[in-house]
Formats: structure tokens, sequence, C-alpha cells
């Protein structure tokens, strides 16, 4: 008659499964745990931890996931706000950091949803969209002179640091 698996009937066994799904090693497992060996605690997990708990913890990492593109969105939204308020003022810089940190929102947003991976294969700078975003700030500035002098300066001095 087969053995009975000590992990199986080991009182703590539902922290033991969670543990396990969660990724942690049976050899990292068998100090807390009195009265299990770690090839048990490997058997266990081998043959009986349930597939419902293996998908529960999936379904916390897409969960965490999207809490994290939800965030980043959040954040994209204000700094676009940050960028809005700044164009109907003199404040070019705060106008020009809000670009520069949409910009790395974007970067990151496109990688998290698989857009963009993380080689220099996308070129930003050439973008329609910056492309775009550049002339609607140069043009805004054109009653401007010293200052449309100013900001087109800065954006070649950020676009050349995007490139180099």
């Amino acid at each position: 008659m087969p053995r009975r698996c000590t992990v199986c009937d080991h009182p703590e066994r539902a922290e033991i499964d969670s543990a396990l799904a969660r990724g942690v090693s049976p050899y990292d497992l068998v100090a807390g745990y009195s009265g299990l060996k770690r090839t048990s605690i490997q058997r266990h997990a081998e043959n009986h931890i349930p597939d419902k708990l293996l998908k529960a913890q999936e379904v916390e990492e897409v969960a965490a996931a999207d809490d994290l593109l939800a965030d980043l969105r959040s954040l994209q939204s204000r700094t676009l706000a940050i960028l809005e308020a700044a164009e109907g003022t003199r404040q070019h810089r705060t106008g020009l950091s809000a670009i520069a940190e949409a910009r790395r929102n974007l970067e990151l947003l496109a990688k998290l949803v698989g857009k963009l991976n993380g080689g220099p294969t996308v070129n930003l700078i050439m973008s329609p969209a910056w492309v775009e975003v550049r002339g609607v700030i140069v043009g805004a500035l054109e009653p401007h002179p010293k200052a449309r002098v100013a900001v087109a300066e800065a954006l070649r001095e950020i676009e050349g640091g995007a490139e180099g």
C-alpha cells in the first residue's frame, strides 16, 4: 500500500501549498515546518498542488499587472494635465519637463502592454506623435521669439540625448 503524503497530512498544508504556488522552494520551506523533509515537499509540489491554487496565483499576478497599468495610466493623465496647464503660461521648463515625463510614461506603457521591446527598435523622437507635439509647442511660442528659440534649443537637447 502506498505511503500517505506527509505534506497532505500536515496541519499547515494550506500555508505550504500557498507558499509553493508563490514559487517558494521546498528547500526554503523545510526549515519552517516541523516533521517535513525537502524531498517530501518537493514530491508534494510536483504531484499534489491543486491546479486551482496555481491558477489562483496566476489570476493574482494578472490583477497586480492590471493595477500597475492603471496606476501608470493615471500618472500619464496627471502628467498631461500639467503639460496642458503649463502651455497656457510662461512656464516653459515645466512644460518641457511634463513632455519628457509623458514620453517616458508612454514608453513604459508601451513596454507593459507589449507594444515596445527593450531593444533600440523604436525611435520615439521620430514618432508622428512627438513630431506633432514638438510642432505645436514651437508654433504656440511664435509670438514670443526669445522663448521660442529657448524652447527649440531645449527640444534639440532632449532629442540629441535620446538618440545618443
